[in-house]
């Protein structure tokens, strides 16, 4: 597998990781598994910490922000007596505040990714992959 592939696998699956601990759910660097498999140290446990915790209030507004768009959408259609017009600059705010919130955890993401050693993400990949069958079989994922 080549580096630019590898590295892309490693951005999204990391993704997926810091997208649950966005709910305030799962934060994989502070489970005891993930520690142990990846072979964390303190030192990045504090990084990847204080990357997520840096833009947590970013994320949260923009969920928030997002929620609130979406709502007012789903309203706004279910009504149907509004301009199109309307409709459709409501479409846009919401897609905006979309991206924006994608923007916000790919750049945590990319921050992350850098934390982690060559051989860890290796490892992250093959947790990952774990962590999908263990997902679609309905099994409780590992480290949760």
């Amino acid at each position: 597998m080549s580096f630019r592939r590898a590295a892309a696998s490693s951005l999204v699956l990391l993704l997926v990781f810091p997208a649950l601990a966005g709910a305030q759910g799962f934060k994989w660097w502070n489970s005891d598994t993930f520690r142990a498999d990846l072979g964390l140290t303190t030192d990045q446990v504090t990084r990847l910490d204080e990357v997520y915790q840096g833009l947590l209030p970013k994320l949260a507004s923009g969920k928030d922000a997002l929620d609130r768009l979406e709502k007012q959408l789903s309203d706004v259609v279910a009504a149907g007596m509004v301009p199109e017009g309307d409709v459709m600059n409501l479409v846009d705010q919401t897609e905006h505040a979309r991206s924006e919130l994608a923007k916000t955890r790919m750049l945590m993401v990319y921050r992350m990714h850098q934390i982690l050693t060559v051989e860890q993400r290796a490892k992250m990949n093959a947790l990952h992959a774990k962590w999908e069958q263990d997902r679609r079989q309905g099994r409780r994922p590992p480290g949760r």
